[in-house]
């Protein structure tokens, strides 16, 4: 018999400080999770996707372009590697890959990339856990493709891309681009691009020797949160999606105007983490464009299992542990400040991200008994790093099958809330 599922998860963060603390005692972004059994390794890939045209005919002059008009996808693929001595990367090392993200034989680092390298100043010398190019372990692994948010570089959230291959995951991300420019458009054909992008990338999977590919996974942060979904809708390969405050909550006019992409039908497993509530004068104000009519993709998700861990104390961008590395967001902050939940709770939050992707992929993947009865569980011990658990977690008729697999999905009629989030507001990133 299909369970019934209903479940809402409700995270509250002890405060660690206030963010009217002066800026030079506030915590730079540091990632709290322990790391899995094993090592992790970094592969960087460039390659086309030849069936796309990228660049025009000509360039700037009029000239005949001269060079690949094809896609390029700088593909980073994350993986379990064998034991190494070799310095793993730093966060430096992956802000220098802009370099070559559309150009592989010419690197020329964008205005908007210096400026971002200029914002994490700070953490660049900070190390990661990923050593390029290191031996891989053998055997197969699940797979994972990470979709980054809007016009984003494909290691915006490479802290939890480490993770997920320490703990015996293959994860492949490439930047977010627009059908025929770097820049992602706020529209279908942006979607589309990225969602082909992420079926090109599932394609060069089949081609690599540890990867498992009877278990597929699409995380996507905000706008790689609603492609995420377009490219589940059209490839049956996907076999299950994580959202990390997902444009699917805050674009459904978009989700009703591609005309083949049905929530509603959908009977793979989702997680969706939801940062903080608004106001009713706040979403009346968002709700205005045509892209944020529609049925609620949430709420239509009818078919498959479901998961909402709500972030409550968290604001949009802090979905991304690049983005918390930022300092140009921080100088903003105040203004999108939830209660008085300040930079700390940023990170104990992300590392909640942490966790519950890994339990919901071990869960349906791996088939881990001990993960299931962790996503259903009230409360949680403390973590190894001190940190507060969350205070609050509200199950509403916790039922979940005892063995989830694509065979035997639940049928769930969720509550949820829809209302959009004012950091979310045509940022879409």
């Amino acid at each position: 018999m299909i369970a019934s599922l209903r479940i809402a998860l409700f995270v509250l963060f002890a405060l660690s400080i206030s963010s009217a603390a002066p800026a030079q005692t506030a915590p730079l972004f540091h990632f709290t999770e322990p790391p899995g059994p094993h090592p992790v390794g970094l592969k960087v890939v460039e390659q086309y996707d030849y069936s796309r045209t990228y660049r025009p005919a000509t360039d700037a002059l009029g000239k005949p372009y001269q060079g690949e008009r094809a896609r390029p996808l700088q593909t980073l693929i994350w993986y379990p590697a064998e034991k190494t001595t070799a310095k793993p990367m730093t966060v430096g090392d992956y802000g220098q890959l802009a370099a070559t993200e559309t150009s592989f034989d010419k690197p020329s680092m964008l205005l908007q990339h210096k400026e971002w390298l200029e914002a994490i100043k700070p953490t660049l010398a900070m190390p990661m856990w990923a050593v390029r190019d290191a031996k891989p372990l053998s055997g197969r692994f699940p797979v994972v493709i990470y979709a980054p948010s809007f016009s984003a570089m494909s290691w915006e959230n490479a802290d939890l891309c480490e993770y997920l291959a320490s703990h015996g995951y293959v994860v492949i991300a490439s930047p977010d681009m627009g059908a025929s420019t770097r820049n992602m458009t706020n529209d279908l054909t942006g979607i589309d691009a990225q969602a082909r992008d992420i079926s090109f990338l599932i394609g060069y999977a089949q081609s690599l020797p540890n990867t498992d590919m009877s278990e597929l996974a699409v995380a996507g942060f905000s706008w790689g949160g609603i492609s995420n979904l377009f490219a589940a809708a059209r490839d049956n390969r996907i076999d299950a999606l994580v959202a990390l405050d997902g444009s699917m909550r805050y674009y459904p006019g978009l989700v009703k105007d591609a005309g083949d992409v049905h929530p509603e039908q959908m009977m793979i497993p989702l997680l969706f983490f939801a940062q903080g509530d608004m106001t009713l004068e706040d979403q009346a104000g968002y709700l205005t464009g045509p892209d944020n009519q529609g049925p609620s993709v949430l709420n239509a998700w009818t078919h498959g299992d479901f998961v909402l861990v709500r972030m409550l104390g968290f604001v949009h961008v802090e979905h991304s542990s690049m983005y918390q590395r930022n300092e140009d967001i921080w100088k903003r902050f105040p203004q999108e400040q939830i209660a008085d939940y300040g930079r700390a709770d940023g990170i104990v939050g992300y590392a909640w991200i942490a966790r519950y992707t890994l339990h919901f992929l071990d869960a349906y993947f791996k088939h881990d008994a001990d993960a299931l009865a962790w996503l259903k569980k009230t409360e949680h011990p403390s973590t190894s790093s001190g940190q507060p658990t969350a205070r609050q977690r509200e199950f509403l008729q916790p039922s979940m099958p005892s063995a989830p697999s694509s065979a035997a999905r639940a049928s769930i009629t969720p509550k949820i809330s829809t209302q959009p989030c004012r950091r979310n507001r045509r940022i879409s990133s």
